[in-house]
C-alpha cells in the first residue's frame, strides 16, 4: 500500500477513536448523580412554557434543576377535593370535619382555612393525587390562617403508582431529606426540589410543628421553555 494512503488511514482511525471517546464521556456525564448544576437540553416542545415531554430518564438527568415552575392549582381551585387525603381521615368528625385535607390551600382564609391534623405525632401525613404522573419541582407551605399553628419541618414521600411502595425524597448523602417549614401563620415557605420528583402521588409528613400540625400548601410543576 502507498505510504501516504497508509498514513491517512491511520490518522482517520485515530480521529474516529477520539470522537467515540468524547461521545462516551458525554453520555457518562448524563448518568452521573445530581451535581448541583443544570445542563442545557434540546427543546422538544413549543416556545411557550410547557410541561416536559416526554418524562424520560435522560430528560430528568439532563435537567436536575427546573428552569420554570407553575403552581399546580391549590390556591386557584383547580386541585379538586378528591385529590387530597390524610391519615385517619375517617375520624375527622364533628368540629374536625371543617379541617379536612381539601382545606389545605395556599392563602385560603376564614374558618377551616387549613388542614388541621387531629393527631399530633410523626405518623400523620397529607397526600396529593396528581391524577397522572407529573414532574413536581417545589412545595410551598403556610400555617393556619386564624391561629398560631404550623409545621416547622417535614419530609416527603412519593410514588408513580398506587401499587408501588412509597419512596422518601433523599438528600445528597442518601438520607431522608428534611425540609424546613414555617415560623408564623401567614408567611409561605418555598422548598424547591433538586432534582424534581416524577410521580403521581406526593405525601407531606410533618416532623415538627408549632402547637398543632396545620398546613396550607401549593405544589409547583416543573416547566420547560424553549429559547
Amino acid at each position: 500500500m502507498d505510504p501516504n494512503r497508509w498514513c491517512i488511514l491511520v490518522a482517520l482511525l485515530l480521529f474516529s477513536n477520539v470522537l467515540l471517546s468524547v461521545h462516551s464521556q458525554e453520555e457518562g456525564a448524563l448518568t452521573e448523580a445530581w451535581t448541583g448544576r443544570a445542563c442545557k437540553c434540546n427543546c422538544e416542545g413549543p416556545e411557550s412554557p410547557s410541561q416536559f415531554p416526554p418524562l424520560t430518564k435522560r430528560v430528568m438527568e439532563c435537567m436536575p434543576e427546573c428552569p420554570y415552575h407553575k403552581p399546580l392549582g391549590f390556591e386557584a381551585g383547580s386541585v379538586s377535593p378528591d385529590q387530597l387525603s390524610c391519615s385517619n381521615e375517617d375520624q375527622y368528625t364533628g368540629w374536625f370535619s371543617s379541617w379536612l385535607p381539601r382545606k389545605a390551600r395556599l392563602n385560603s382564609q376564614g374558618f377551616g382555612c387549613a388542614w388541621l391534623s387531629k393527631f399530633q405525632d410523626n405518623s400523620q401525613w397529607l397526600q396529593v393525587d396528581l391524577k397522572e404522573v407529573l414532574v413536581v419541582s417545589g412545595i410551598l407551605t403556610q400555617g393556619r390562617c386564624d391561629a398560631d399553628e404550623w409545621i416547622t419541618k417535614y419530609s416527603v414521600q412519593y410514588r408513580a403508582d398506587d401499587k408501588l411502595n412509597w419512596i422518601y425524597y433523599k438528600d445528597q448523602t442518601g438520607n431522608n431529606r428534611v425540609f424546613y417549614g414555617n415560623s408564623d401563620r401567614s408567611s409561605s415557605v418555598q422548598n424547591l426540589l433538586r432534582p424534581p420528583i416524577v410521580a403521581r402521588y406526593i405525601r407531606i409528613l410533618p416532623l415538627g410543628w408549632h402547637t398543632r400540625i396545620a398546613i396550607r400548601m401549593e405544589l409547583l410543576l416543573c416547566m420547560n421553555k424553549c429559547t
